[in-house]
């Protein structure tokens, strides 16, 4: 049992037992030449006690009862020290597979209830093929004891069997050789009674269900209590609107209970009236998130780093290099780097099966540079992409500077392609080569749509010519007989669209 508070687990807390079996001779066999010795008798004498809170005849749950009965049976001390000693023997009990303990939190209380499931001791066939506790029973009685002890719960097979063949047949008679059902009618009646009287089977009780988010209970108990904020936590107990802001966050940003805790604890989290101020807590839980996430990655890298080493070690010198083959239709062109050095066969072949670590050195004459050597690393290990996926991405890249153009080899550029290739599942040398054949087409098109807009601009014909009205160079006024005619012929002009509209 953990239990860091000692005032958590009191004399006057309340409890209950589960028991779902019955105790056997053999079990309490078992329980007598076999547990006891390994967690002592006041442990064993703990476990009779609470298997005897359900009647023997029945399975099921006990009634609810203070923990007082439990100090006062076993002649503990309601102290601390008597705490930490009934704590000790439910330890031992759960370590050797005897008992389960859990912790229900009551809302309407305001307070913890304990359960204790029992768990039936295992058979002797069981026992001693799990390893651990025949450890742990040897290291307390000794070998031959435990040897001893295994022949006295064994009843050997008769002396007429013994060193003579036998040629066992199972002839026994199933089920449906003896008895038939009538499967044709369904008695639904039945069905739902059975699942009436099953007796509900809930571990805890929780304040929010656990797929919505995170309980009140669970925060409170992990924050600390000197904190400044400690008020306004206690406050989400009851505000469930503000509750459902701090779960947001968690779920957005998958936080744990912990790093949760850690981040109510900071100032600014909360305004002066105890509001969870939602962008203060979303841009901490986001810089955690991106922190972890560099974190995960570099664990990423350096394990896959171990991995390969090892991998490299362990590897059979002697051992033939399985080759892949290319087919002529996803062949690539030789870049003019390479065009003196190999044909397109055996360029085509490179990038199906050489490591990206070696295509990288072949096409520095020197030292790969550190930066784009991290680069691809982090594809590899990082973002799981194939060997030769890689290598045809680095076939690309090369391809584009060579090429002449403007854009620039860093690593947003990189990352995008790589990221682009994961989201459209580029994961085969083919289909890395379809990728870059339709980004080529793209680029194509793009600058074929470029150039069309440059030509209609310099022409001057993709568009008409629109008159603009415009001052005379003179700067004349307009005389008195021009105003006149203007006028004269705007109100023509007006007649004859008011004898259009009745015509």
């Amino acid at each position: 049992m953990r239990m860091t508070n000692f005032l958590h687990f009191t004399e006057n807390h309340r409890y209950c037992v589960y028991r779902d079996f019955c105790l056997s001779g053999l079990d309490d066999k078992m329980l007598s030449s076999i547990y006891q010795p390994m967690v002592g008798a006041f442990a064993i004498s703990l476990y009779r006690l609470l298997v005897l809170h359900v009647p023997a005849e029945k399975v099921g749950y006990s009634a609810i009862e203070q923990q007082r009965r439990l100090f006062l049976t076993l002649g503990l001390e309601p102290s601390e020290k008597g705490r930490k000693y009934l704590i000790e023997q439910t330890s031992k009990l759960e370590a050797v597979g005897l008992l389960q303990t859990s912790r229900m939190y009551v809302l309407e209380t305001d307070d913890y209830v304990y359960e204790y499931e029992l768990q039936a001791p295992l058979s002797p066939a069981e026992f001693f093929n799990t390893q651990h506790l025949t450890l742990l029973l040897r290291d307390k009685v000794g070998k031959f004891a435990v040897l001893s002890l295994r022949e006295q719960l064994w009843s050997k097979e008769p002396l007429e069997w013994s060193g003579i063949s036998l040629n066992k047949e199972n002839i026994s008679v199933p089920f449906y050789d003896i008895f038939e059902l009538n499967t044709h009618v369904i008695d639904y009646e039945l069905e739902q009674a059975l699942t009436e009287v099953e007796p509900p089977r809930t571990p805890a009780v929780n304040i929010v269900p656990q797929d919505e988010g995170l309980n009140y209970s669970d925060i409170i108990l992990r924050f600390p209590r000197e904190s400044r904020n400690r008020v306004f936590v206690e406050r989400l107990r009851y505000d469930h609107e503000q509750m459902g802001i701090v779960n947001y966050v968690v779920r957005k940003y998958d936080m744990s209970i912990q790093d949760l805790c850690r981040l109510l604890d900071e100032d600014g989290i909360f305004s002066s009236q105890g509001e969870v101020m939602l962008d203060e807590l979303q841009h901490r839980a986001s810089l955690h998130f991106r922190q972890s996430m560099k974190l995960e990655e570099k664990r990423q890298i350096t394990a896959g780093k171990v991995i390969a080493l090892h991998q490299e070690l362990n590897a059979d010198p002697d051992a033939p290099v399985e080759e892949h083959a290319v087919q002529m239709e996803y062949y690539v062109e030789v870049p003019p780097q390479f065009q003196s050095k190999c044909d397109i066969h055996q360029y085509n072949m490179m990038l199906r099966n050489e490591p990206y670590t070696r295509l990288l050195q072949t096409f520095f004459p020197g030292s790969v540079p550190v930066h784009f050597m991290e680069m691809f690393e982090k594809i590899d290990l990082s973002y799981k992409l194939p060997g030769e996926v890689i290598n045809v991405l680095i076939h690309y890249l090369m391809s584009l500077i060579a090429a002449g153009g403007d854009q620039r080899i860093n690593r947003n550029f990189v990352e995008a392609i790589a990221s682009n290739m994961l989201l459209k599942q580029v994961n085969s040398y083919e289909k890395a080569v379809q990728y870059i054949r339709d980004q080529a087409k793209m680029k194509g098109k793009q600058a074929a749509a470029a150039s069309r807009t440059r030509t209609y601009a310099k022409s001057g014909k993709a568009k008409p010519e629109i008159p603009v009205a415009l001052e005379s160079a003179q700067g004349e006024a307009v005389t008195e007989e021009e105003y006149e005619k203007m006028l004269k012929l705007a109100e023509e002009m007006q007649a004859s669209k008011k004898r259009s509209g009745l015509n």
